[in-house]
């Protein structure tokens, strides 16, 4: 099993990438939110400067907001700089999206989108829909170090349904899913399958396939409780984001919210019923994977925070990670808490990385 990172794109954070290579995390994921964050590929470009083993790569990049030829100028420009350990995730964009009152890309949209940046991450031509015209396009100037097209660069593709993973086993190198639970890893191996026999594809768990799960983690004290003040200054943000996430399901398609959220849901549904229509968009996501409302403390309930988070003793939590790996699971990544974002680093560095990391 890797350990890995994911972080919140920031320009003057650079030193937190640094020290993940240091303790031996093995990739850091750059988000990709235009109006939460720095851009990720400036971020990248600093980090690829300053390091020299740790993968770099887009935690994940936007089809949405960046056309295809955007994003593969991006990534090649990155792997110009860490040449051999840049890779590539994409996903249809569901906060970078809905901050700016757009829904996410559509699945149709998403899958045509792949069709055109796969030949373009390797240098090769493409056909390229804009503005409803269809050319054929490339990078006609890949030489002289502008970008590197020579060392592949591995597409990891971000899916939560049956629809967008499929896409993953259809087109991708790897899959990016949101849930480290059993069930949910189950669930996700079907869907991607099935996607990969629809394209032709064999895929069984393994090295040949590379697997992640976005979560973040917080090592428990000896008798201490799921819901310390400790545990929700570093997990809180991940188990707002997904509560987030569940409001943006419910508010557009109508989709009722999972078990573990019954207990908040109508103060929770109740507090955004104040805020105008045209600002909501702005409001749902404020503090995003960074930091809790004070006025959203009183939701970080032992449920909420245990579902979207990994939560435990050192034991504990090195035995689901070895039971996920089991289950075909490559890598963990962590997004913590901006705040407290360095303790979880070195926290899970010392207690649990050296026990599950790969030879």
């Amino acid at each position: 099993m890797d350990l890995g990172i994911c972080m919140a794109s920031h320009v003057g954070d650079i030193d937190y990438v640094v020290r993940a290579e240091e303790l031996g995390y093995s990739h850091a994921w750059l988000a990709d939110s235009q109006m939460l964050w720095s851009d990720c590929y400036a971020a990248l470009a600093l980090a690829a400067v300053r390091t020299s083993t740790i993968k770099l790569g887009t935690g994940v990049a936007i089809s949405g907001t960046r056309p295809a030829p955007v994003n593969a100028a991006g990534i090649a420009t990155i792997n110009a700089l860490a040449p051999g350990r840049t890779f590539f995730g994409v996903g249809s964009g569901n906060t970078a999206r809905r901050v700016m009152g757009l829904p996410p890309q559509r699945i149709a949209e998403f899958e045509q989108y792949l069709r055109t940046l796969i030949p373009l991450l390797k240098g090769e031509e493409a056909q390229h829909t804009f503005a409803g015209a269809t050319h054929p396009i490339r990078h006609i100037m890949p030489d002289k170090g502008f970008v590197n097209f020579e060392d592949p660069i591995p597409l990891y593709i971000s899916g939560f349904g049956p629809r967008s993973l499929g896409l993953a086993g259809m087109y991708g190198d790897g899959a990016v899913i949101g849930a480290t639970g059993e069930s949910s890893l189950g669930s996700m191996w079907h869907m991607v399958q099935a996607g990969a026999r629809e394209a032709g594809r064999e895929l069984a768990p393994g090295a040949d396939y590379y697997t992640t799960a976005l979560t973040t983690m917080a090592v428990l004290d000896d008798g201490e409780a799921v819901d310390s003040d400790r545990v929700k200054s570093e997990c809180g943000a991940m188990a707002m984001a997904a509560v987030h996430y569940s409001y943006d399901q419910f508010r557009n398609f109508g989709h009722q919210p999972p078990n573990h959220l019954a207990g908040i849901w109508d103060d929770y549904t109740g507090l955004l019923a104040g805020i105008p229509e045209e600002r909501l968009h702005q409001r749902i996501h404020a503090g995003h994977n960074c930091w809790v409302l004070p006025e959203e403390e009183c939701f970080l309930t032992p449920e909420v925070l245990s579902a979207s988070c990994m939560i435990g003793t050192p034991e504990q939590l090195i035995e689901r990670l070895h039971g996920l790996a089991g289950d075909g699971l490559n890598q963990v990544m962590i997004l913590p808490n901006f705040d407290t974002r360095f303790q979880v680093l070195e926290r899970v560095a010392r207690d649990i990385l050296p026990h599950v990391q790969q030879a």
